[in-house]
């Protein structure tokens, strides 16, 4: 990542939140203890009336009017590989005087080790990191310290961030050798994580019961299916990122082998508006550009039907103007079809 001067810009959705949450509006030049938004401590979750924006995970807020709803709404997986967003990261905590607070009761409880808490000693008083907590340097930056991706928390990757707290001077990046630290593209990872996506339930045509050897339509609404995007930042540093999913295909799973997709990928990518076409009178001998022929009965049960929506995923933040790709996201739900065979009568 370039190294980007971060400056104390604080977006409009961003403010809303701190406001929502009764805290005062942060911007970079405020210290620690001046207001209730401290990075100590960790925001609560109150919200709009809609539930739409959030203030969660200490330092970072996110932004979820532009999210996905519904009951039917969930998390996208991502479609490469065992990739998933980081599990804990580091951010702003402390000024000087609250990590001296937070660490002398834990040296002069001696429940930790002498030879421990005075390696401590020497990094935060003694010069080794830094003399008496940097308190030379307060309102001049921050202690950075770990914490635990929301929904995270039973993650054995949450104990990734191991690193000691460290310090970082307003307006520059943090240190490069360590991935997890916010960074803009760390907090589009943070917002993947909370993007939610529309139910993927198909339309078909027969509804419900076919026929064995009847191609069956399948088309999706597209006006559910529009992009979502969620907005993560970090008021105290003024740094955001925006993650945004745009749907590109359908994919039908038949639910048995005993079938055949239109087409025979069983892929139907995105044309214009629509996905897919919606059966009408008149089309009964045509080929469905996507949809399904069941070659077996389904007996006295059903198949379960799954349509999975690719999503394809980038990012924007500070800094960082043009999209960059994020792993594609996929969401997928079963219906039930059930397949007759077709009967017919001798007389």
């Amino acid at each position: 990542m370039s190294a980007v001067k971060w400056r104390g810009i604080v977006s409009g959705s961003a403010i809303a939140v701190i406001l929502l949450g009764n805290a005062s509006p942060a911007n970079a030049d405020d210290d620690f203890g001046g207001g209730s938004q401290k990075p100590g401590g960790h925001a609560s979750g109150n919200s709009d009336a809609k539930g739409s924006l959030t203030a969660t995970a200490g330092a970072v807020v996110f932004d979820r009017s532009k999210n996905g709803a519904g009951d039917a709404a969930g998390p996208v997986a991502s479609s490469s590989g065992n990739w998933t967003p980081p599990a804990c990261y580091y951010a702003p905590k402390y000024s000087p005087d609250e990590l001296q607070k937070y660490l002398e009761p834990i040296w002069n409880a001696e429940s930790t080790g002498s030879d421990w808490d005075q390696t401590q000693r020497d990094r935060y008083v003694n010069g080794g990191e830094a003399k008496d907590f940097n308190k030379d340097k307060a309102g001049k930056g921050y202690w950075w310290d770990s914490y635990v991706t929301p929904g995270r928390e039973g993650d054995p990757h949450a104990l990734d961030c191991d690193k000691p707290i460290f310090w970082v001077d307003k307006g520059d990046p943090p240190p490069a050798d360590i991935p997890q630290a916010i960074t803009p593209e760390v907090l589009a990872q943070l917002a993947y994580a909370e993007i939610r996506v529309p139910g993927t339930k198909v339309d078909l045509a027969p509804e419900g019961t076919t026929k064995v050897n009847l191609p069956t339509w399948a088309w999706l609404d597209t006006a559910k299916f529009k992009p979502v995007s969620v907005t993560a930042s970090v008021p105290l540093l003024g740094v955001t990122a925006t993650t945004t999913a745009e749907p590109v295909a359908l994919r039908i799973d038949p639910g048995t082998a005993d079938a055949q997709t239109y087409p025979a990928s069983g892929v139907c990518e995105i044309e214009g508006d629509r996905i897919g076409e919606a059966y009408a009178k008149g089309k009964a001998g045509k080929t469905p550009p996507c949809g399904v022929k069941y070659l077996r009965s389904s007996g006295d049960g059903s198949y379960k039907l799954r349509a999975t929506i690719t999503w394809k995923i980038h990012w924007t933040g500070t800094g960082v103007t043009d999209p960059r790709d994020l792993p594609d996201g996929t969401f997928g739900a079963d219906q039930d079809v059930v397949v007759q065979e077709i009967q017919s009568v001798n007389r």
